[in-house]
């Protein structure tokens, strides 16, 4: 065996991350991949390292509403990294595919400091609060709804069925806003829902995901590596 390989096992097993085996041993990601990403003790490595990072972003994106002034360009590069980082094991997790897929699609990319989502459908909704409390780790106090109502609504039945369909909280809901047009009479059953999370942070992290993400989807060696893992042929 050569001996790089052989530290990389004793490093790997010590609960090292790919990042710190490649710092310290100058090994390619993608050779630590292909020597550990179809190990089940490695994989359990993964899973933990990938947990312990998820609390540490969360805890960081909590403590970035305190953090001003120059202090923000450092954040917003450790985020970018921590993204790329994360991609590494997330781009194998379905709920994050489909959730960042769906913010591609659906939501707001101008904004630096929000992550905006509107729908009118309300399990589309529900899956990307999943998404961002489940994957992303966002504490659901930092989520916000807000819905679009036509002037025939209810305010406070539509407000009370996107709250209980979508898992967001009845108080976590700001004001709903007045759909303005021709139509007097509601187009759309519930109006339309969007979802809001306040976090400069998660919206770096976002951006390197849809950057990044849609390439490795196209790439052979994303299916082979899947292919691998499950003993199925490679194509």
């Amino acid at each position: 065996m050569r001996k790089d390989k052989e530290n990389a096992i004793k490093m790997r097993k010590a609960g090292k991350s790919y990042k710190e085996i490649r710092r310290e041993l100058r090994i390619p990601l993608s050779t630590l991949s292909e020597w550990f990403s179809s190990q089940e003790w490695s994989k359990a490595i993964a899973e933990r390292l990938r947990k312990e990072v998820q609390i540490a972003s969360t805890a960081r994106i909590i403590e970035l509403d305190k953090i001003r002034g120059a202090h923000l360009k450092r954040v917003y590069e450790e985020a970018r990294e921590e993204a790329r980082e994360e991609l590494e094991t997330l781009k194998y997790n379905p709920m994050f595919i489909a959730g960042v897929m769906l913010y591609w699609g659906e939501g707001n990319k101008a904004s630096r400091h929000n992550l905006m989502l509107s729908n009118s459908e309300p399990a589309l909704i529900k899956f990307y609060v999943s998404f961002l409390t489940q994957t992303c780790g966002i504490p659901m106090e930092k989520v916000r709804g807000h819905v679009l109502i036509y002037p025939d609504h209810d305010e406070k039945l539509t407000r009370a069925f996107w709250a209980k369909s979508s898992g967001i909280p009845w108080d976590n809901f700001t004001k709903s806003t007045l759909i303005q047009g021709r139509h007097k009479v509601r187009r759309l059953t519930w109006g339309v829902c969007m979802v809001t999370v306040s976090s400069a942070y998660l919206k770096e992290k976002m951006l390197v995901w849809l950057k990044m993400l849609p390439g490795e989807l196209m790439d052979k060696q994303y299916y082979a590596n899947i292919a691998t893992e499950a003993g199925m042929v490679q194509w």
